[in-house]
């Protein structure tokens, strides 16, 4: 190995963690898990509360855009968040995202009608945006990459919790308080994440110049908002023929050439075009499109179908949504370990879009009368078949592009999911308004009853607490009417997710990358792009190396591959003494995570193998050790290209060898000693 690069020598700033203690950093990932709740939480905790704010706000056509508008905030502010923080800092713009995130907190809690509530989404959809990728990058400065994936497993099981608990809360919260805290219970949350990140994060200000693509950033966000505005507003609010939709069709089609003008030539590109020219890339954004905008339009429409049709309350609509949310964390998490360890994929996604689609068919057969069991399987269903899709989707891509494009394909796959969740609330939204008005219409032509005056087809689609006041005898089909709008959204939606299906054919199953793990929940379940730079995604990547279980893993390798029977604390040992000169073993115990029993039991091998000798207290290479070290070198490169790919070629970027530099310095248990490395420089990025 070459001469140790200390940490705050890398990239001419203290190293992530440097000079804190454990408990400043635990306080400090806390605080950073309080902003990601608040977040996450946001994605889910409103679904349960939307049947009670449509009946008190009026305007069940516009249901959908409570959620769109905080997806397309988001989605569009992500990437110049991040890029924002690399170039000013993280600290100062994390605590901005969350008092934008409060703001709009504030004002969707006191919002008086429905356009209201949509304006107010939007501006604490652009605070989540900058919450979700800034608390995932600030964990890189705070922890080295050996410790990242531990941390970064922590936002994991957020994600993973808030999925459950969002409902839940959601529920409780409107049936017991009001939907308005659905809001107002991220101010408490908030405000104690900003007062202990202000008093306990200490990061190093790395400015990283950007030439950010504010006008791409800019077009892709219009882009997308004229298509879901086409098909939110098209046939309900405006003929389909009508001047008005003819002229945002236009005009999101004039806007997306004006976007590929604008990438071809941008210097850091928001989207860069050349991933297109991936064939694995294009087919996953096709898949992830098609994923999202199943996944929530159906979470957006169950709890009302829940509480509108079957009458159970809020909460209890949140507790009979947890078997999908349970399906998709069984499968995502199991299909991302078998992947991890066997390297084949492409079953996954054809698997689980077959499976989604079967979930979608189920759904459509739910009635009025469809009992709790029956509903739970079919959710399971729904739900497991897109957690068989989602967390390989992810991984393939990141398997499929150059190093340099890693972290931008990573938070491009998620990307297009957001964007297919916000063109799927609003489809399934223009869907169901249309058929239940439609349907309606019927009802109350054919009534023979009695009506109460004020009281008709559209006070009823805008109002579902109105159906109380209709005659008995017209309200199972008015119940009916409602039943069948939504499932019929289910029916349209599955043959959306079969053209995924097929696509999904079309994938090559390509040989995965060694360092190539499935990823965090997260990324999974995240709505919104979290962007990432390719260094922070092989750094997560690569973190199992620096755990225990991964170091005597890795040893125990390339003791194999140098075709050595030696124990792999030996060779670990051995490699620490070529680096560092001498090693005191007693001393050693001491100074780095290293049971003292494993170091005498190599100690005394090496001894007696004459690899080592004693020169009072320290232990010296022989010239037998020094061959034998040299070989376990060799044997630890060529197990890094192994697990690299081609992204340790001969042009391997200068932050990939910084990082492997790093987590070999970690690897071998660096303890601050003054190097002295003996070793031929063809070692030199091992």
């Amino acid at each position: 190995m070459a001469q140790e690069v200390s940490p705050s020598q890398l990239g001419g700033a203290p190293a992530p963690g440097e000079g804190q203690s454990h408990r400043t950093v635990l306080v400090a990932i806390g605080a950073l898990l309080l902003g990601m709740l608040l977040a996450a939480l946001d994605q889910t905790i409103v679904s349960t509360a939307l049947p009670t704010i449509v009946s008190e706000l009026g305007g069940m056509e516009h249901l959908s855009w409570v959620v769109t508008a905080y997806m397309l905030a988001s989605t569009a502010a992500t990437p110049l968040w991040g890029k924002l923080g690399d170039q000013y800092g993280r600290k100062k713009l994390f605590q901005s995202a969350i008092v934008i995130f409060l703001i709009g907190s504030a004002l969707c809690g006191i919002a008086q009608n429905m356009p209201q509530l949509i304006a107010f989404r939007a501006i604490q959809g652009l605070g989540g945006g900058g919450l979700m990728v800034l608390s995932m990058a600030i964990v890189g400065d705070l922890v080295s990459p050996r410790e990242r994936g531990k941390y970064q497993g922590l936002f994991g099981a957020v994600f993973g919790a808030t999925s459950v608990l969002g409902p839940l809360l959601g529920g409780l919260f409107t049936e017991h308080l009001s939907w308005r805290w659905v809001f107002y219970i991220n101010l408490p949350i908030g405000i104690v994440a900003l007062f202990v990140i202000a008093a306990v994060l200490h990061i190093p200000v790395r400015s990283t110049p950007h030439a950010i693509d504010y006008l791409g950033t800019f077009l892709i966000a219009s882009v997308a908002t004229c298509l879901v505005l086409v098909a939110s507003l098209g046939g309900t609010t405006w003929a389909w023929g009508s001047a008005q939709i003819i002229g945002l069709a236009v005009l999101g089609c004039v806007l997306l050439v004006w976007f590929v003008y604008v990438e071809r030539r941008a210097a850091e590109p928001v989207l860069p075009l050349k991933l297109f020219r991936i064939r694995t890339f294009t087919l996953v954004s096709v898949i992830s499109f098609v994923v999202g905008f199943a996944m929530f339009g159906a979470m957006t429409y169950l709890p009302t179908f829940l509480q509108v049709v079957q009458g159970v309350t809020p909460t209890m609509s949140g507790v009979h949504m947890l078997p999908m949310v349970a399906g998709m964390l069984i499968t995502s998490t199991a299909s991302g370990q078998i992947v991890s360890r066997t390297g084949r994929w492409k079953v996954f996604p054809i698997a689980g879009t077959a499976l989604t689609a079967l979930g979608l068919l189920l759904l459509n057969e739910l009635t009025e009368t469809t009992s709790t069991g029956v509903m739970s399987v079919y959710f399971f269903v729904f739900g497991a078949g897109l957690g068989l899709v989602m967390q390989v989707l992810v991984l393939v891509v990141q398997n499929a592009v150059s190093y340099e494009d890693l972290g931008v394909a990573t938070s491009g796959a998620t990307f297009f999911r957001s964007i297919g969740a916000s063109f799927g609330v609003a489809v399934f939204g223009t869907i169901f308004t249309n058929r239940l008005t439609a349907k309606l219409d019927e009802v109350f032509a054919s009534a023979g009853q009695d009506i109460p005056p004020g009281i008709g087809p559209e006070e009823v689609a805008a109002d579902p607490r109105t159906l109380g006041e209709l005659p008995a005898e017209l309200r199972p089909s008015v119940l009916h009417a409602y039943a069948t709008s939504i499932t019929d959204v289910f029916l349209y939606a599955a043959p959306v997710v079969l053209v995924a299906f097929v696509v999904a054919w079309f994938l090559k199953e390509d040989k995965l990358r060694a360092s190539v793990t499935a990823p965090d929940t997260s990324q999974t379940l995240a709505s919104n792009p979290v962007e990432r730079s390719s260094y922070d995604e092989c750094a997560r990547a690569l973190s199992v190396l620096g755990s225990r279980e991964g170091r005597k893993a890795i040893y125990e390798k390339i003791t194999a591959r140098a075709g050595l029977d030696l124990l792999p604390a030996a060779s670990w040992l051995l490699l620490r003494i070529r680096r560092h000169g001498t090693v005191e073993p007693a001393r050693l115990a001491e100074t780095v995570p290293v049971p003292l029993r494993v170091i005498t039991e190599a100690s005394r091998q090496v001894e007696e193998r004459h690899l080592a000798t004693r020169e009072g207290l320290q232990l010296i290479l022989t010239e037998e050790g020094v061959r034998v070290a040299t070989r376990l070198a060799a044997a630890r490169e060529e197990s890094l290209a192994e697990l690299l790919g081609d992204w340790w070629g001969p042009d391997r970027p200068t932050d990939l060898v910084q990082l492997v530099e790093q987590l070999t310095a970690e690897l071998s248990g660096s303890d601050g000693e003054r190097p002295h490395d003996p070793e031929p420089p063809r070692d030199h990025h091992a």
